[in-house]
C-alpha cells in the first residue's frame, strides 16, 4: 500500500544500505527515513562520507534498495523490477557534479537526449524545447557549441538544461553548483526552486554550497549514515 499523499512526492523509512560482501561489509547508512514534499526544495548536507550521495541514488532508483522502504511518487522501490525502475527513471532529472556530456554532440543535441529517451512530442517540438531550456540557463548563444569549446561551469549548466528539458516530477542534483561560479550557481537553484512553485517539481539537492542554503525549504543533515539534524525553513 501506498504511503505517499498528494503532498508527499518520496517517503523514506527505516533505510539501511551496506556496500561490499563478507568480512569487508560495511554498512553506510543507519536507519534513515525522511518524507519529501511536492514541489519543495530540499538539500542533504554533511561531511564527506556522511552517506549524502548513497541516500540520493537510493531515492533515485539508482541503486537497489536493501533493507527497508522507499517510496516514489507512490510506487515501492524495494523488490522493484528493472523495468519498473526504468520507467520512474523517466519521470526524474538528474544532476550531477560530473556533466556526463557527450563530446561529439553540441549543446542543443546534448540537450535534446534528454528528450529522445523520454519519447516527448515531434522533433521540432524537441528542438524548441532544448533551446528554451539553454536560454533559461543563459546558453542561447551556444546552442551549437561542442562540450570541447565550453568552459567548466557551461558545461555543467548544459547538463542542468538536460535535466530539467523533460519537466521532470523529481530532479535529483549532486553538487550541482561546484563547477559555476557564485552567480551561476544561484541561478540554477533559483530555477529550480522556481519550477517547484510553477509546475510543482520537486529537488532533492546535495550540495556543499553555503552560497544557496537560504534558497532551501528544508535542508537535513547527515553524519556517520544517519540523519543528525532536520531543519525546515
Amino acid at each position: 500500500m501506498s504511503r505517499t499523499t498528494g503532498d508527499t512526492a518520496i517517503d523514506v523509512r527505516g533505510l539501511n544500505h551496506w556496500f561490499g560482501n563478507g568480512d569487508a561489509r560495511k554498512q553506510a547508512i543507519w536507519d534513515v527515513s525522511l518524507s519529501v514534499r511536492k514541489g519543495s526544495l530540499t538539500i542533504l548536507m554533511g561531511p564527506s562520507g556522511s552517506g549524502k550521495t548513497t541516500v540520493l541514488t537510493l531515492m533515485g532508483c539508482l541503486r537497489e534498495v536493501q533493507d527497508g522502504s522507499v517510496q516514489l511518487l507512490g510506487n515501492e522501490l524495494k523488490g522493484a523490477t528493472e523495468a519498473q525502475s526504468v520507467a520512474l527513471r523517466r519521470r526524474l532529472g538528474f544532476i550531477f557534479q560530473a556533466h556526463n556530456l557527450h563530446e561529439s554532440l553540441t549543446a542543443a543535441q546534448n540537450v535534446l537526449m534528454g528528450l529522445e529517451v523520454h519519447g516527448h512530442g515531434d522533433l521540432a517540438r524537441q528542438r524548441a524545447a532544448a533551446h528554451h531550456t539553454l536560454g533559461l540557463v543563459g546558453l542561447d548563444d551556444r546552442l551549437d557549441y561542442l562540450p570541447a569549446n565550453l568552459s567548466g561551469g557551461q558545461k555543467q549548466r548544459v547538463a542542468v538544461a538536460r535535466a530539467l528539458v523533460s519537466n521532470p516530477e523529481i530532479v535529483f542534483a549532486d553538487e550541482p553548483t561546484a563547477a559555476l561560479d557564485k552567480d551561476s550557481g544561484r541561478t540554477v537553484v533559483e530555477m529550480l526552486r522556481a519550477l517547484g512553485r510553477e509546475r510543482g517539481t520537486t529537488t532533492v539537492m546535495v550540495t556543499h554550497d553555503n552560497r544557496i542554503l537560504e534558497l532551501a525549504d528544508r535542508i537535513v543533515t547527515l553524519e556517520d549514515g544517519r540523519i543528525v539534524k532536520d531543519e525546515d525553513r
